[in-house]
């Protein structure tokens, strides 16, 4: 049994987005648009792989202002296409709702970084997003080791469910660490993927240095720990089950 780190039902009420960074300008965050990523604070789940962890805590002791941001996105109108809520987890965040009305009245669209650990906030948002990035954690039954707290895998998979009934635009992707995961498996969760009805999906591979379980950190390259040939395999026989999917390393 895991314990969990935060209740996932205890969302956090504070009126303004607690922001833990931002990255001014991408062109790889939301495809094909140049957008601006916003990164939530906090997060309930604890990811093995995690390359974030100070995203984790509710506070931080380095934060941004939101009317700072809000300052500097005016400044960028006819220049952003799109604001990226990622996080941490954006969903543990009342403050997103009002967070996401506030950019698209600015005319900017709006991506949304999850992994659906609050599916009834999920559902409540979809309708007011323009795309999704879906982390999909692994399969239902190893789902809650690879992210420590007890019922996570579930909630990730109802999301899941619900994102590809909302018909918003979306990528689902799976961050992979060959300590935890092998090519056998990585093959099963993209066919179960593609038989519910999955259509652009990812794999990238986790980064070593500063994941959240020490265990994991080395300064050897995520994707070297499987041979050239293994990969070239997995990919070949991954990519024909959907429109789209990349290898990330």
């Amino acid at each position: 049994m895991f314990k969990v780190a935060q209740p996932i039902s205890n969302i956090d009420r504070d009126v303004t987005l607690r922001v833990g960074g931002i990255t001014p300008l991408t062109t790889i965050d939301y495809p094909n648009h140049l957008s601006c990523v916003v990164y939530c604070q906090g997060c309930a789940w604890r990811c093995r792989y995690c390359h974030n962890p100070e995203l984790i805590p509710t506070k931080a002791d380095q934060s941004y202002d939101w009317q700072e941001l809000v300052n500097f996105l005016t400044k960028r109108q006819g220049l952003l296409e799109a604001v990226v809520f990622s996080g941490g987890e954006p969903l543990l965040q009342s403050a997103l709702v009002p967070a996401i009305e506030t950019v698209k009245a600015m005319g900017f669209k709006v991506g949304l970084h999850t992994g659906g650990s609050a599916p009834k906030r999920f559902k409540a948002l979809l309708s007011n997003v323009d795309w999704v990035g879906f982390d999909v954690k692994d399969l239902p039954e190893f789902g809650d080791a690879i992210i420590r707290v007890d019922g996570a895998a579930q909630a990730n998979w109802q999301s899941l469910d619900l994102l590809l009934d909302s018909g918003v635009d979306y990528e689902c992707r799976t961050t992979v660490h060959w300590n935890l995961t092998n090519p056998d498996r990585v093959l099963k969760l993209a066919k179960t993927l593609a038989e519910k009805g999955v259509k652009r999906y990812n794999l990238q591979i986790a980064r070593n240095k500063n994941t959240l379980d020490e265990t994991l950190r080395s300064d050897e390259f995520a994707y070297s720990m499987i041979d050239k040939e293994t990969r070239q395999q997995l990919c070949a026989a991954i990519e024909p089950m959907f429109d789209s999917f990349k290898w990330v390393e």
